[in-house]
């Protein structure tokens, strides 16, 4: 068994993203946009915070009440989209249910959305096309496992979850690579017959350790993307010490995508600084 060791490649990944940003006067920055005080929401951008610093990246965190109209938060990436300083915004999500979320995603500009969110990037990706950008989780996943060598061209892949944020842009990334994808999800009846035949597993549903030992065939590679909190632990979608033996590679939770999904994060704004800076 081989650790997809994520924590590893996205330090490797944002050495490089140091480099190319060194010795610069005006530097990428990044706008974080946080509606309300949920406690993940706040950990998840302390940490985009602290490799924005060791990136050398500019950072910008707005954090709006849940008392505030929605025009007040659409004024405020308006704003951003003409501030030529900011080249990512991130509106952190879940939102609040009083606040329309794709109304607010897609007011971001395409070419500052780096979350990959906003109605014009889907859209290009599922059609086919070349987004601005690609929602940094699935991206991770593809990194990650091209950094191990991995090919999945011709390979049954089972996705479970089928949210726009992961799910569906992961196995659209997947078929673009010549994958067999099934899409399932937590509601599917025997998920185990799907996940039996499957040479790669990602999980992405938010259900604690619901892929068991005996779900996974000999020689699996499974990638738990979930993250859930018991007892003040994180832990995955997946039971890793009952599956670890039966795979050729398995990633761990954390250390495993949430690393990679930030690292996309800082590559993609990145790419955003690059673009304006030849226009």
């Amino acid at each position: 068994m081989i650790l997809l060791d994520g924590k590893k490649v996205a330090n490797e990944i944002n050495e490089r993203l140091k480099d190319e940003i060194k010795g610069e006067i005006n530097v990428p920055g990044l706008a974080v946009i946080l509606i309300g005080n949920r406690r993940d929401s706040i950990k998840y951008i302390e940490e985009i915070k602290k490799v924005c610093r060791e990136i050398g990246m500019r950072f910008l965190f707005f954090n709006k009440s849940e008392t505030l109209e929605q025009n007040t938060i659409i004024q405020n990436i308006k704003e951003l989209n003409k501030n030529p300083t900011i080249n990512g915004i991130i509106v952190q999500l879940p939102l609040p249910d009083s606040f329309n979320t794709e109304k607010i995603l897609d007011t971001i500009d395409p070419s500052k959305d780096v979350d990959g969110f906003n109605m014009i990037n889907r859209g290009n990706l599922f059609l086919n096309r070349i987004p601005d950008s690609i929602p940094c989780t699935p991206l991770g996943c593809m990194e990650l496992i091209d950094h191990y060598g991995i090919d999945i061209e011709g390979l049954n892949v089972c996705v479970i979850g089928c949210s726009n944020v992961v799910g569906l842009p992961l196995s659209i990334l997947l078929q673009q690579r010549n994958a067999t994808v099934t899409m399932c999800h937590k509601y599917t009846r025997d998920l185990k017959e799907h996940t039996l035949r499957s040479d790669i597993i990602f999980s992405c549903c938010g259900v604690a350790k619901i892929i068991k030992g005996d779900m996974v065939k000999e020689g699996a590679i499974v990638v738990d993307v979930g993250i859930n909190f018991i007892d003040g632990r994180i832990v995955g979608d997946v039971d890793f010490e009952g599956v670890k033996d039966k795979c050729s590679y398995i990633t761990p939770v954390p250390g495993g995508i949430g690393p990679m999904t930030i690292s996309m994060l800082m590559k993609q704004t990145i790419k955003s600084w690059k673009k304006r800076k030849e226009l």
